[in-house]
């Protein structure tokens, strides 16, 4: 059987003061991330953060879409779709507390 693989939609906001979870944006989440966006610094950042979100690792996300726009989709290996939004909302209600 073939592993899951699923999109997530990511609208970044690059040298933010600390690498955050926004929350729901746009039928995606929205991500603050302290590094700049240039050399692709930004991406980088964004791909270890959520892979830590996501309790994956680097190795299973990737950049599918977006390499130098705020608009990004990111390609999740390992977990439905399912599986990859009750990580995330796991992580955006401790935020919340």
């Amino acid at each position: 059987m073939a592993e899951p693989v699923s999109r997530l939609g990511v609208t970044l906001s690059p040298r933010a003061k600390n690498d955050a979870l926004v929350g729901p944006h746009d039928g995606g989440v929205k991500i603050k991330i302290a590094a700049p966006p240039a050399g692709g610094a930004a991406n980088a950042a964004l791909i270890r953060f959520l892979a830590e979100i996501l309790a994956l690792p680097q190795a299973a996300l990737s950049l599918a879409a977006g390499q130098t726009g705020r608009r990004k989709i990111i390609r999740v290996a390992g977990l439905t779709e399912e599986e990859m939004w009750l990580r995330l909302n796991r992580r955006l209600r401790r935020n919340g507390e």
